[in-house]
């Protein structure tokens, strides 16, 4: 079991003793330090609420707005949403922050309160440090009963879609005039809802559903990467689609398969999407460190500059602000267009892709053959407690000391056009360690070195 309590939220499975996972217990806690939190500085009593579909949400969403309304805070409640809809939804009903119920891309026995401010974007650093202190305090007080906040519901996923289709770069004549065939596969949350929903809205009828069951029940691993996608891969090996959608639970990341089964690669997601805004609104790009060279290389052709940005998504936005970027997002398949809000949001990223697409009059394949081709060998290692995670970062530094090393998040090494990212996952016990080369081979033999240096200085410390 495990609780995993950070600046981006509180993270744990389900069941176990309070403290040592999300119980109950430990949901209304982090739940009132969070109103408290948005009471203090707001001064403001309404919160928007919304959850995927996990086997948990129902529960921990009745949870979280019970304590909510005991605090005297005036709870909206998407029910069954997406992460990027409650983000919209924030700012549009005025209100002083927002929950939502979603574990993203951990397996089913997970859940976590993710928290956004009143802006509708997640809470940063000093935020998430305060809203902790008050959870470890519990520096909290209930209203009395004729005080009590009031519970309604709403649906806004409509109003998102709506939001979506009346971008200016979003051409929905473009993309039903090519009368896409396409499979989606929801790993049966949310999505199975949602991205249907916005595909009719683009004028598209020909839509095939996998594991569109908003059950909970998750068919497969539900990060979307290629291991986890045999299933839709298989489906487009026969020919008769013309691409594949997949997004995890929280539908805020985008992966895309191509009309022959093969990936077009979760990387090039934001690649791709970008390209499409720079021919049309040249300006700057940010990802962050862990992310693909091919978007700085795609950026300086269209004469734009490229910034990386530590890991994290309340990272990549205040870069994107400090430096009015365009377009930014995260190479896990997070688009982040501000235009629409600053906010992963993988159904946002699917209109301008199609649009993209259809403009281009490009198969997949051809389309992902037009980018610099670069590959990246994601890693991890278990931790255990005893090992001092920092110190092995300091020794890996100075084991490189020689080559470029940029240390605000983790440690990153270059040589020359390959990298290595090495930092200490904030959601799970883990370090992780991404390599980029221009083919798997080389990109897969720099991770395993630096995973053999990391091994190495583990056991001389043993």
């Amino acid at each position: 079991m495990a609780l995993i309590k950070s600046i981006s939220g509180i993270r744990g499975t389900i069941g176990g003793k309070a403290g040592e996972a999300l119980t109950p217990v430990d949901v209304v806690k982090y739940a009132a330090a969070f109103g408290t939190w948005v009471l203090q500085t707001t001064q403001n009593n309404t919160i928007v609420i919304g959850r995927d579909a996990r086997l948990s949400g129902e529960m921990v969403s009745k949870l979280v707005a019970a304590t909510l309304q005991g605090l005297g805070i005036n709870v909206i409640d998407l029910g069954l949403s997406t992460t990027p809809t409650v983000e919209l939804a924030v700012p549009a009903k005025k209100a002083g922050g927002g929950i939502i119920l979603t574990a993203s891309h951990n397996p089913k026995q997970w859940n976590a309160l993710k928290l956004l401010n009143d802006k509708g974007e997640f809470i940063n650093d000093e935020e998430g440090k305060l809203v902790l202190e008050i959870g470890e305090s519990e520096n909290f007080e209930f209203e009395q009963v004729t005080k009590l906040g009031k519970y309604s519901t709403a649906d806004y996923l409509k109003k998102h879609i709506k939001a979506i289709t009346s971008l200016p770069l979003v051409d929905v004549e473009a993309i039903k005039a090519k009368n896409f065939r396409v499979v989606v596969d929801a790993v049966n949350s949310s999505g199975g809802i949602a991205v249907p929903m916005l595909l009719e809205a683009l004028g598209v009828t020909q839509i095939e559903k996998l594991y569109c069951e908003p059950d909970g029940n998750f068919a497969h691993n539900p990060e979307p990467l290629p291991e986890n996608l045999r299933d839709i891969s298989r489906v487009l090996e026969k020919g008769k689609f013309d691409l594949g959608i997949v997004v995890d639970p929280d539908v805020d990341r985008l992966a895309l398969i191509c009309e022959d089964g093969s990936m077009f690669g979760e990387e090039y997601t934001l690649v791709a999407v970008a390209d499409y805004i720079m021919k049309n609104k040249p300006g700057n790009t940010v990802s962050n460190l862990s992310s693909t060279r091919a978007l700085r290389d795609v950026t300086e052709k269209a004469g734009g500059q490229y910034f990386a940005s530590a890991v994290g998504e309340v990272n990549v936005v205040k870069m994107m602000k400090e430096q009015n970027a365009v377009i930014g997002g995260e190479g896990n398949g997070g688009i982040i267009y501000p235009e629409l809000h600053y906010g992963r949001d993988a159904l946002v990223g699917i209109a301008l892709f199609l649009t993209h697409l259809a403009k281009a009059n490009l198969s997949m394949t051809r389309l992902r053959a037009s980018y610099p081709n670069y590959y990246i060998s994601k890693n991890k290692i278990e931790l255990t407690p005893e090992i001092n995670v920092d110190e092995v970062l300091v020794q890996m530094q100075n084991r490189y000391k020689k080559q470029p090393v940029n240390t605000i998040d983790g440690v990153k090494i270059e040589f020359d056009k390959e990298w290595v990212h090495l930092r200490k996952s904030n959601t799970e016990p883990i370090i992780r360690i991404y390599a980029e080369s221009d083919t798997n081979s080389t990109a897969e033999h720099l991770a395993n070195k630096i995973i053999g240096d990391i091994k190495e200085i583990i056991s001389e410390k043993a």
